[in-house]
């Protein structure tokens, strides 16, 4: 594993004063748990939006962890807007079928 793809390196930032977040990192099975889990610290970005133009590397993990950031801006009468999501992992949520869940 690479310093890119260590735990430690993958995270999401408050930028613009907590207007948006911004991944930078990979988000990977071995990554994910602890990337959403520290993002529970952070209050939700009050523009809402999420920024995945950092994201280095990715699998199917990543698309759970962008669910999960959904679901909790849904919960917390927030809607999150993702950015910035790489062609190759939309084309993985088209075939998992779950591309409308992660539309704005």
């Amino acid at each position: 594993m690479t310093d890119a793809e260590s735990p430690a390196a993958a995270a999401f930032v408050a930028t613009d004063g907590g207007l948006r977040w911004r991944f930078d990192g990979a988000l990977t099975m071995d990554t994910a748990a602890g990337a959403l889990e520290a993002s529970s610290a952070l209050p939700l970005p009050s523009a809402g939006v999420i920024d995945f133009d950092g994201l280095r590397h990715a699998d199917s993990a990543a698309l759970a962890v962008m669910i999960a950031l959904k679901r909790r801006g849904v919960a917390e009468g927030r809607p999150i807007a993702l950015e910035g999501v790489p062609p190759t992992l939309m084309s993985l949520a088209v075939v998992y079928g779950v591309e409308p869940l992660l539309a704005a």
